[in-house]
């Protein structure tokens, strides 16, 4: 033998294997992204013994088993969301997940053989596969209309596939990755750079679905694509998504962790708002529990400063008392925390959290948890009575990467029956799904909304609208400022409506201060979203025991550099009980404007105040609500209904009431809202009907300082001042109020005034 040859040899058989190791990864066992062997070793070890992981494993096992009784199938795609191959597609990656978890927890061949004959149907019709035949989506999936769909399928399939990795023959595997597998993720990412290198919830699933199969096939080059994006896309600066936002910044960084760094503020909050971080919770967390146990070095859950386990907890308390996401931005009302996204985001959250046992009060109210270890440790804390109430607070959340682009309000107070809660937007634009409504405001009473927030425009997966896309008037109206509860200037949107204009803004906190249970505030300016006009708003709830329940305080300033017409619209829930001001009802109904939202209110109604005060009384949900506002005898006083301009019925037909000042430059909106009484329809009795509210006056108004005095029924009074520019703790002030003098410390003042 040549013994020179033969060491050559082994240095050329080493070189290789160190080459390709470094190329495509480590060898690992399976299953290793959301189950791991010894994971599944302790969840056979307690099964019978876990009451919520038990019902969750029997619930899965009879919808799976079912699915597996009527057959597989997998047809060529040609619909829209809520279309029957749209829907069946998504069911079949929803099932094959949770038939492969079968196969690891029960150890039963048929699922294992269920989720093979799936795969290997999927890799047989991909190949040929076109591009989906609908049109609409500015990346067009093969097996959905948008890319985006497809990477919700790749998510939920490599986890199927991590399941029956060992059971597949390795030529079954190499089958599937060459001809399914491998063709997907380029697809999605290579093939759809507009897609995948964002900043985005989009992006988002599409780094997960890539990092997620690379996981599987132990690819690091492909994992890498989804860390950090695609190194060169050549995407157009100028090309926007559906929503009408721009794909991508000049010099932005994309993939996973740029997701994880941009639109996440310090605190947790998204910027997209909670109904798409909800959507989002999914991917981020399934792929970062994946790489915690593929890759537990990058220490996944560290990554800025822990934010993706802090936004569990922000997400959760973006919420109402039944659970239900604020609506901010796009946001379709009645997504809550009972959704597959925050199961896992509870579950997630604790196991890797540290426990918090708060998080297991929600996991008893969603009554289901993940088939996984952090499952199984969430439900043997519920077993255990671990659980401490999750208790839902005032607080304020910044937003953006840095936490400097304004942010979200939230105060809450208990009331005679149910808690009131403020929700303050004074944030950034959100991105594509961003609405035009700097310092708007909803009001919610219990799980029921007082004043609301309208959300978007879009029947999700109901075909019959769209095909359960966005709706026109998503544009013409939902993301108009009109359609908020804040201040629009002559008829037009913030910013113009331009969404490059709106993303380059934001408005800035003022104050915050929820120390004193009995006076919560929180104020914001805005100096942008009309050039040369200021806006500064600041909302109080206020607990005065002569009041049923706590009372919202709403102070909004405008000044501008010239004269212009204010409205300011509350779009209030419920039946109209009384006015103290006369109003005259056309004949027929007319479009209050034209356009930037106008176009889809109809007036039904103006009138004027003969005082200072316009009142306005409603009723919803068998409580009395009322409306008391600061007023000048040339205010018009509208009633506006939403729909006009409507031909599909898209459009809710909620009522608004605006408060409209014309000609004028500086502008001072004040109003009291009130909760009160409440009727039975068993007894027919009204208890507590009428407002106690006698009167709202600014009685002191300049650059420094405004003063409200708010006057009882009985004419006892109580002074609310705010100071403007000075928000230090330690000022002291003073100002003259009709021959009265007023001194404090601090940036605001609420006492007693007679």
């Amino acid at each position: 033998m040549n013994f020179k040859n033969f060491k050559y040899k082994i240095l050329i058989l080493i070189v290789a294997t160190f080459s390709f190791v470094y190329q495509n990864g480590y060898s690992q066992e399976h299953p290793s992204l959301i189950l791991t062997k010894e994971g599944v070793k302790k969840i056979r070890a307690q099964l019978g013994k876990v009451p919520l992981f038990d019902k969750t494993l029997a619930k899965v096992k009879e919808e799976v088993d079912a699915e597996i009784l009527a057959g597989i199938e997998v047809p060529i795609p040609k619909d829209f969301s809520g279309g029957y191959t749209h829907e069946r597609h998504k069911r079949n990656f929803l099932i094959i997940q949770k038939a492969g978890v079968l196969y690891q927890i029960l150890d039963d061949e048929k699922y294992a053989v269920y989720v093979k004959d799936m795969l290997l149907a999927y890799a047989k019709m991909y190949p040929t596969l076109p591009i989906h035949p609908q049109e609409r989506s500015y990346a067009r999936g093969k097996l959905f209309w948008q890319c985006l769909n497809d990477s919700n399928w790749l998510v939920y399939v490599s986890q199927a596939y991590d399941c029956v990795y060992d059971y597949l023959s390795k030529n079954e595997r190499k089958h599937l990755e060459k001809n399914l597998f491998r063709p997907f993720a380029d697809f999605i990412s290579l093939g759809n750079p507009q897609f995948f290198n964002r900043v985005h919830n989009h992006s988002t699933w599409g780094n997960v679905a890539v990092g997620m199969i690379a996981l599987v096939m132990n690819d690091n080059k492909l994992l890498d694509r989804a860390l950090n994006g695609l190194k060169t896309d050549n995407i157009n600066p100028n090309q926007k998504d559906n929503d009408g936002g721009f794909i991508k910044k000049a010099g932005q960084k994309v993939g996973f962790l740029a997701n994880i760094d941009e639109p996440f503020s310090p605190d947790g909050y998204y910027t997209e708002g909670p109904y798409y971080q909800r959507y989002a919770m999914y991917p981020f967390l399934v792929f970062a529990e994946s790489l915690e146990n593929v890759k537990p070095e990058m220490k996944i859950f560290e990554y800025k400063n822990g934010v993706l386990i802090k936004s569990i907890n922000t997400l959760l308390n973006l919420t109402d008392t039944e659970g239900e996401f604020f609506p901010l931005n796009d946001g379709q009302k009645g997504m809550s925390y009972y959704s597959r996204e925050l199961v896992s985001s509870v579950d997630i959250g604790y196991y890797f959290g540290g426990n918090q046992s708060e998080l297991l009060s929600i996991a008893k109210e969603q009554g289901e948890v993940l088939l996984d270890e952090t499952g199984l440790s969430v439900a043997m804390g519920v077993r255990d009575e671990l659980a401490k109430p999750f208790f839902k607070k005032s607080v304020v959340y910044t937003d953006g990467a840095d936490g400097t682009q304004g942010g979200v309000g939230i105060i809450r107070a208990n009331g005679s029956k149910d808690e009131l809660a403020l929700v303050f937007k004074f944030s950034s634009q959100g991105l594509s799904h961003g609405h035009y409504d700097k310092l708007s405001f909803s009001f919610y009473e219990g799980g029921n909304e007082v004043l609301q927030d309208y959300g978007l425009a879009r029947f999700v997966n109901i075909q019959q609208k769209g095909g359960g896309n966005y709706l026109k008037e998503n544009t013409t109206w939902a993301k108009q400022t009109i359609a908020h509860n804040t201040i629009v200037q002559n008829e037009t949107s913030h910013f113009g409506g331009n969404f490059e204009i709106g993303s380059l803004n934001h408005s800035n906190k003022y104050l915050f201060d929820v120390s004193n249970p009995a006076v919560q505030i929180i104020s914001a300016k805005e100096n942008n979203a009309y050039p040369g006009t200021e806006l500064h708003r600041t909302m109080v709830i206020i607990k005065d025991e002569k009041f049923e329940n706590p009372y919202l305080l709403d102070i909004l300033k405008v000044n501008s550099a010239k004269e212009n017409q204010y409205d300011l619209p509350y779009y209030f829930m419920g039946q109209v009980i009384s006015t103290n001001f006369k109003y005259t009802i056309p004949t027929i109904l007319t479009k209050l404007g034209g356009k930037n939202g106008y176009q889809h209110l109809w007036n039904e109604g103006v009138g004027k105040s003969d005082g200072e005060n316009a009142k306005l009384t409603w009723f919803n949900n068998e409580r009395f609500y009322t409306l008391t506002s600061f007023v000048s005898k040339d205010d018009e006083l509208i009633f506006a209904r939403i729909g006009a301009n409507d031909p599909d019925f898209n459009l809710r037909r909620d009522a608004g009431f605006i408060i409209r000042k014309k000609t004028v430059k500086d502008a001072v909106y004040v109003s009291v809202i009130e909760s009160h009484g409440n009727y039975s329809p068993v007894d027919e009795i009204a208890t507590n009907a009428f407002s106690n509210v006698k009167n709202v006056d600014v009685v002191f108004n300049d650059a420094n300082y405004i003063a409200i005095a708010v006057t009882r029924e009985n004419n006892e009074k109580k002074l609310f001042v705010l100071a403007l520019n000075d928000i230090s703790n330690n000022s002291k002030h003073k100002i003259e109020i009709r021959d009265k003098s007023v001194e404090w410390t601090g940036a605001y003042h609420f006492n007693n005034f007679n």
